[in-house]
């Protein structure tokens, strides 16, 4: 058997406290989360969540630091995920670009409001990213590397 991760990325913008968020509708339910998707073959991690946060939010992305690697398997699936979560800052967004049809609308919320949406959130993920760059975990884009 050859196993798999699904390797994802996911923004953490910060403005004035406000955290930028999307809700989504995924499998038939509308959530909660920070732009993110899934690395795309012959994409670096970096394009990865600059296009991500660009194709659901509207708003280019400068990444500045990572903030963590996380694995999370949800109960209900046999599923891996490997998630590389940055932090950065965002820049005016493209009024006439189409979002991701799934993507319902984009939000800039306090962590106490995020903490209320916590049964409605895609993931644990969220959160946990969220209160990781809130304690100052920052790590530099030099740990990243392309080979080849």
């Amino acid at each position: 058997m050859v196993w798999a991760p699904h390797v994802t990325v996911a923004c953490v913008a910060e403005c004035e406290g406000r955290f930028l968020l999307v809700e989504e509708e995924a499998d038939g339910h509308l959530v909660y989360n920070q732009p993110a998707g899934h690395l795309e073959p012959g994409e670096s991690l970096i394009e990865a969540v600059t296009r991500e946060t660009r194709e659901e939010s509207g708003l280019s992305f400068a990444p500045t630091h990572l903030v963590g690697v996380y694995r999370w398997s949800p109960p209900e699936s046999a599923r891996i995920y490997l998630r590389f979560c940055f932090a950065g800052s965002t820049t005016a967004a493209e009024p006439d670009r189409p979002l991701d049809p799934e993507i319902r609308r984009v939000l800039w919320l306090t962590r106490s409001e995020v903490n209320t949406l916590l049964p409605h959130l895609r993931s644990p993920l969220v959160l946990h990213c969220i209160d990781d760059y809130l304690r100052g975990s920052r790590h530099s884009l030099e740990l990243l590397c392309d080979v080849g």
